[in-house]
């Protein structure tokens, strides 16, 4: 008995196998460019405070400061923090085992295929923060490694409010030298171009 097959009939299947990825990516909900709802966005230095003060800190912000980022800023070794949980945009590029998050002009890769992050003692001065996801029912459940030793737990939930999507981010961040984490919620409302 002899089989024909055509080169398209071979080229079909791993033209399929190839674009799956892509297609994947197109519809993860979780994609695209997201602006905070302040509305619906817990207030990040109140929630700063809480944690400091149950932490032993004395805060010294006072009564009559209306900065709604005065936490904001320190070492380098902690911009993971600040980007997180101050930053109004939040840009997301969805990748097969690799989602990019963009926050202002911080950019950081949450890896899903679990990998490790990996340091050598010659190079123990060029540590980066490291995050690494992955999906529990509807839910991304990141998890990162600042460079200052500390770490956050990250919860990213899609659903569907008054005015379209809505992205739900439940923050536990801990840096290192806090025996209180930092407990915040955040929410974005997916725009439909760069705002």
């Amino acid at each position: 008995m002899r089989i024909s097959v055509t080169i398209q009939q071979l080229l079909f299947p791993l033209g399929l196998l190839l674009l799956a990825p892509l297609l994947q990516a197109q519809e993860n909900p979780l994609a695209g460019h997201w602006v905070i709802n302040e509305e619906l966005s817990e207030t990040t230095d109140e929630k700063v405070e809480i944690a400091l003060q149950a932490s032993g800190f004395e805060v010294n912000k006072g009564m009559f400061n209306s900065d709604d980022e005065y936490y904001r800023g320190g070492p380098v070794e902690q911009e993971l923090y600040d980007y997180i949980s101050y930053e109004d945009t939040l840009d997301i590029d969805i990748a097969e085992d690799e989602y990019t998050f963009v926050y202002g002009d911080y950019t950081r890769p949450v890896y899903l295929d679990n990998r490790g992050a990996r340091v050598s003692l010659s190079g123990i001065d060029e540590v980066e923060d490291f995050s690494w996801g992955l999906w529990q029912d509807d839910t991304l459940i990141v998890e990162a490694r600042p460079r200052d030793g500390g770490f956050t737990d990250e919860r990213y939930t899609i659903s569907q409010g008054e005015n379209g999507s809505l992205l739900t981010v439940e923050l536990y961040i801990q840096p290192n030298g806090m025996s209180t984490g930092v407990e915040l919620t955040r929410v974005y409302n997916k725009a439909s171009g760069l705002e």
